[in-house]
Formats: C-alpha cells, structure tokens, sequence
C-alpha cells in the first residue's frame, strides 16, 4: 500500500519541524512526504534540514493547499492528512496500513487525539511527547468503530473513490476553513466507511499562531455549518445544533474570556453571521472582508 503524508502549513515553521521529525519516527514510514506552504517564510530551512521532503506552494487557504496536496500524489493509494501541529505516535502509520488492509471498505480513517490543545490554551512539543510517552495503547490496537467524520488534524483517505468521484475540498472554504474536513470526509461517505482508529494515536498541540481573529471564527462557525447545511455535506441537525454551542458558550465566556481567546470578538462574528444568513448575505467567502 503506498501511502503518501500531506501537511499543509501557514507560518510555523519551527512547530513543522518536530512534526516532520516525528514522521521520521514512525515505525512504517510513508512512502513520500509532501508540505506545501504559502512562501518561504513558512518552511525556513526545513528542506535543507528534511531532504526527504517534498516542499510545494500554493495559494492561501486550507483547502487550496489540501487539493494541491491531492494533485502532487497521483499514485498514493491513501493520503495522511496532518495538521502542522499534530504529533503522531510511532505507531500511527503502521496500524493505518492494517486496518486499511482489513476494511477494505474503509474510505476515512480518523485517528485517536490523547490530548487536544485546540480546545484550551495550547500544549507545548515537549508536553506532547511527556503524553504520548505516558500513553498506553489499547489492548487491541487494530480496534475501530464508526465515525461522523474525520477529524482534519489526523485523517486519513483512501484516494481510489476520490479519484472515481472527482473529490475536492471546497476551496469556497478560505482560510482555516472552518469544517472542511466535516465537508470533505461525509462527501465519501456513499463510497464506503469512516472509522475511528483505537491504536493510531497522537497529540493535537493547537497553536494559536496564524489562527483567524475572533470576528473571523465566529462568523465562520456559523455561515460555515449554514453553507454546509445547504449543501448537503452536514446535517441541519448537527449544523443548528453546532451553531447555538457556539454562540452560547462565546456570550458566556465573553466577561471573563481565556487568555487565548477573543470570545467577545467570536460573538460578534456569530451575530453577525446569523443576521446575513437572515438578510440572504451569508457567504463563508465574506470573512476575507471582515
């Protein structure tokens, strides 16, 4: 099985680094590596240091550089996507290529987050590697059960019903692109299964360099499930539901907001994405205008 790791970055180069040292870590190792970043700012000297690496460009925005990463892998029969922030166990590949191999009818593999720094302030590399050092795998490593989606920090796809079905991420997604790996992995969804992986294990860091401001997010999280919605990908029922956690937990915390969070700023934006859903505005697109 030839499978290809694609890690799309935006300014964190030094972050990048330990991911790409962890890759050289695993116990099967990819069969090709591909980064593509925005300008050279964004990767510093990593390809003197990661000749193995194959380094591209491409324009802003996550899905762009996603659907660039697709392109430059012709021949991969499973494209890992990672974060740029995202550590993988040693085993994470190895136990990939098994349960792909065991369910055939496997289309996304999602793997298993230990520890998630996304939802609070953020682990450094050195608590990442004290949790996966501490983490005891399952009993039975090759475990799985059916999933939603795939979580983007650690997904991977199985690239036979993307080529068949012509698959793309939506690049009507900028940025971050709030849900493009809810997007993307339920449009496979026709073609086969979404499981979760017990035994392919990792640390999300969730960095807030080069994240969107909180005007940005917060219209994002809700013309972003809206535009979904719509479009088939994402169920009204998860999509409403997701819009009003966002909005009640942003007003709650908006008088004593973490350290590493606007949430007066994400309310606003949740407003203000509700009214243009009402007033016939709303557009994912619109917050390069905010």
């Amino acid at each position: 099985m030839n499978i290809a790791v694609g890690i799309a970055t935006r300014g964190r180069p030094a972050v990048l680094a330990e991911v790409l040292a962890e890759l050289r870590r695993q116990r099967r190792a990819p069969d090709r590596v591909v980064v593509c970043h925005v300008d050279a700012a964004d990767v510093a000297d990593l390809p003197r240091r990661f000749p193995e690496v194959a380094f591209l460009t491409a324009a802003a925005g996550l899905p762009i550089q996603r659907n660039a990463i697709m392109d430059a892998l012709p021949d991969a029969d499973v494209v890992v996507f990672l974060d740029d922030d995202f550590l993988p166990a040693p085993d994470w590949l190895s136990v990939l290529e098994a349960v792909m191999t065991r369910h055939p009818d496997c289309v996304v593999a999602t793997g298993t987050v230990i520890a998630d720094g996304a939802k609070g302030p953020g682990l450094s590399v050195a608590e990442a590697r004290a949790l996966l050092a501490a983490d005891v795998p399952p009993a039975d490593p090759l475990a799985v059960a059916p999933h939603f989606n795939g979580y983007g920090c650690n997904m991977a796809i199985r690239m036979a019903p993307v080529r068949a079905h012509a698959l793309r991420f939506d690049e009507a997604l900028p940025a971050y692109a709030w849900y493009e790996d809810i997007d993307f992995t339920r449009r496979l969804l026709p073609y086969g299964k979404i499981l979760r992986l017990a035994g392919a294990r990792g640390v999300h860091l969730g960095v807030k360099a080069a994240r969107q401001p909180g005007l940005r997010l917060g219209y994002s999280q809700v013309v972003n499930s809206v535009y979904l919605a719509r479009k088939g990908s994402y169920p009204w029922s998860h999509a409403l539901r997701s819009i009003a956690r966002h909005v009640a937990i942003n007003l709650a915390r908006s008088p004593f907001p973490e350290p590493w969070a606007d949430r007066w700023g994400r309310f606003r934006g949740n407003m203000l994405g509700l009214w243009e859903v009402l007033t016939g505005r709303a557009h994912p697109g619109r917050i390069r205008e905010l």
